[in-house]
């Protein structure tokens, strides 16, 4: 019965997907292959957490199972657990190395993802002082005023620069410390 499902596949060609290079367009498993640099924190066999090129805080860290995969609904269950442990383990040692106990962990499906490779951002919020006013620069220079948490979250995004060499070591390194 067998023999002939088995006979039809034989010179059959391999689909698109499945070729060595099928996903040499994603940037996430060029990352993965060693074929482009990046500030790698932590590694496993299924996982690797690199630092963000263009964070929105310093600490700013993607964890990414090395299996590409689009959509986290799509994400294999042994995949999935990898990077729930990376993810804890990352926050971990993100809070010691930034001295900063707030996090916000983040993955998108589509909407916003910008990347379309599985990746969960792990980003240090903003620190506050005691009288909740939004360290500088968050409060609007020379009047003192507070900016509102939406206002807050645009300039933090208008503000963002590409993570420097110097400044990139030095954060993995903190944080690969911690792990």
């Amino acid at each position: 019965m067998t023999s002939f499902i088995i006979r039809d596949h034989v010179s059959r060609p391999a689909p698109p997907s499945w070729q060595p290079d099928a996903h040499s367009d994603c940037p996430f498993c060029r990352i993965v292959a060693g074929d482009s640099p990046a500030f790698r924190v932590y590694e496993t066999e299924r996982v690797v957490a690199f630092l963000d090129i263009l964070p929105l805080r310093p600490g700013h860290t993607l964890v990414v199972p090395k299996r590409h995969t689009a959509r986290v609904s799509e994400l294999a269950g042994e995949d999935a657990a990898a990077v729930g442990e990376a993810v804890s383990r990352v926050a971990g040692a993100l809070v010691k190395a930034m001295g900063n106990t707030a996090l916000n962990v983040v993955c998108n499906q589509e909407y916003a993802q910008a990347v379309h490779h599985v990746h969960y951002h792990v980003i240090p919020a903003p620190t506050f002082d005691s009288a909740t006013k939004v360290s500088p620069p968050m409060n609007e220079t020379g009047t003192g005023r507070v900016l509102s948490q939406g206002e807050m979250h645009r300039k933090e995004f208008e503000n963002r620069s590409e993570l420097d060499e110097e400044e990139g070591e030095e954060l993995a390194r903190r944080i690969r410390a911690q792990l």
